[in-house]
């Protein structure tokens, strides 16, 4: 070992030489141990919606690693002829798939006319959006709720979809446009003197290299909808409410009533989850694109 391994290794902090042993095999058992712990509720609540609820009210989910015969798919059959969580589930779809299209796609032609398109007021106007980032949804709750009853549409899944839209699209503008700045000048004069336009210089050109991006948008966006409860409680429709009012009106009503619960709260999950994980490569590709850019 020279003397400047020597220099080094004295430099390092103890915290980095325990880390720099650490690595390697023992590292990996550890991260796998932690995923483990990490998904251990997921996987209780999935063993406890095919438990009959009975044998919840008894004993923990575990039990069925001694007693598999408790597993059953009742617990699901009641679910899908429970006709509020089953329209539930079909007005999410109906508010989150129309929200996020819309926000990806404004939020898309907004970022390229902000990163690449001269107009009056340009870098005002982007930092009018940057501000409206800090605005917490619940300042605009009692405004908007007052303007969507003047207009016909409170407690509708238009206004819903209107009112996600809208708070999403400032990130949106802000994500899209900071990641179609970064696209070189020379492929996009390329392209003109080519004789695209500006929509065909956006939709062949702009769209493909931003594909990361608008990817990792769509999925945050998606889970922001999915999962929100605040704005479906007050804009929404109380007779056919969003699966999260939907289970929140279980509790109250029945309280206990694990065989619709258990099996709601997992669907509910299950389906962002598999959003996620159906574009992974395109979330962690953007994510890195940003961290190297």
């Amino acid at each position: 070992m020279t003397s400047a391994d020597t220099v080094v290794q004295a430099k390092q902090s103890l915290a980095a030489r325990i880390a720099a042993r650490a690595g390697g095999g023992v590292m990996r058992v550890v991260l796998i141990l932690i995923g483990l712990f990490w998904l251990m509720p997921t996987v209780g609540l999935l063993l406890s919606s095919l438990r009959d609820p009975s044998e919840v009210a008894l004993s923990g989910w575990w039990k069925v690693f001694t007693d598999p015969g408790q597993l059953t798919f009742g617990a699901y059959d009641d679910l899908l002829s429970n006709q509020q969580i089953t329209d539930s589930l079909w007005t999410t779809l109906a508010i989150t798939i129309p929200a996020t299209v819309l926000v990806v796609v404004l939020g898309a032609l907004a970022g390229y006319a902000f990163a690449w398109m001269d107009f009056p007021g340009r870098d005002w106007w982007f930092l009018v959006v940057v501000g409206l980032l800090v605005v917490p949804v619940q300042v605009a709750l009692i405004p908007v709720a007052k303007l969507f009853g003047e207009i016909g549409i409170f407690q509708t899944t238009t206004g819903v979809v209107l009112f996600h839209t809208a708070f999403g699209l400032p990130f949106a503008i802000f994500l899209l446009r900071n990641f179609f700045a970064e696209i070189p000048r020379e492929l996009l004069e390329a392209a003109r003197l080519d004789g695209a336009g500006e929509l065909r210089l956006f939709v062949r050109v702009v769209m493909p290299l931003g594909g990361p991006a608008i990817a990792s948008l769509g999925i945050f966006q998606f889970l922001w909808v999915w999962n929100d409860m605040l704005i479906a409680l007050i804009f929404a429709d109380s007779g056919n409410p969003p699966i999260t009012v939907a289970l929140q009106q279980q509790v109250r009503q029945f309280g206990n009533n694990i065989d619709i619960l258990g099996p709601g709260a997992f669907i509910s999950m299950v389906i962002p989850l598999a959003v996620f994980f159906a574009f992974q490569r395109q979330f962690v590709a953007g994510v890195m694109a940003g961290a190297v850019k």
